[in-house]
């Protein structure tokens, strides 16, 4: 019997994780993927995949591991497999989508700052990711690389039947699947940054009311994890 692995949330970097679920979203990483399959230990593998994406490199790094890995990997799309999620899905032996699932590509984005020459360098970054993106949906699907690079710049949500005929999956799964969600990353790289930059004073807040709940004095304070997004510290609420 194949042992099923889950691969459930925001695809994150190990570094970055913590942040998502400060924020009560569910990660994946990709030594969370790699433990899963050293148990498996060579048998069969499944990979259930409902994830709106997210980092490029983790999700890079998580499709190399299933191209690496000695068994045979089935990815099975129950839900969302969009932006980085879909190259891990896209990396295993046999693709399936369930009815109801949908596939999302599109092309690559990131948070940059800083003088004109680190623009054109984050520039030149992005272009090089796009164009192994390029590579990866050309391989599964045998299209063109202009027709590919079309759908990316057009952000193409593609269905079971659609991937299917297009290429990017092999079969479609007969299973009832689960509730399908369209959401996208939920925190870009920016609000990553700034959250890892107040996260050390974080804990001195944690003791105190949250949703802007009267303190002793009868003054209102702000909801802890607002006020690190907003980059607000310890302000009252008026």
């Amino acid at each position: 019997m194949a042992v099923t692995v889950p691969i459930k949330g925001v695809i994150s970097s190990e570094d970055d994780a913590d942040i998502y679920q400060f924020f009560g979203y569910q990660t994946v990483t990709p030594s969370d993927l790699s433990d899963s399959l050293s148990k498996a230990s060579g048998q069969d593998v499944v990979l259930e995949i409902n994830s709106p994406g997210g980092e490029v490199f983790a999700g890079s790094e998580m499709a190399t591991a299933i191209k690496n890995y000695s068994g045979s990997i089935v990815t099975n799309i129950v839900g969302l497999a969009a932006s980085a999620a879909s190259v891990v899905a896209l990396a295993g032996d046999k693709v399936e989508m369930a009815p109801t699932a949908q596939l999302m590509i599109h092309r690559a984005s990131a948070s940059a700052s800083g003088n004109v020459d680190a623009l054109n360098s984050a520039s030149q970054s992005l272009d090089s990711i796009d164009q192994s993106l390029v590579d990866v949906y050309v391989a599964k699907t045998g299209m063109s690389p202009s027709d590919v690079y079309n759908m990316m710049v057009n952000e193409t949500w593609i269905n079971a039947k659609e991937a299917v005929e297009k290429g990017f999956a092999d079969d479609i799964m007969f299973d009832t699947a689960p509730a399908v969600t369209n959401s996208v990353l939920p925190l870009t790289t920016d609000m990553i940054h700034r959250v890892k930059a107040l996260m050390i004073k974080a804990n001195s807040q944690q003791n105190k009311p949250t949703e802007s709940q009267p303190t002793d004095d009868g003054k209102k304070t702000i909801d802890p994890k607002l006020a690190l997004l907003l980059g607000i510290k310890n302000k009252e609420a008026k």
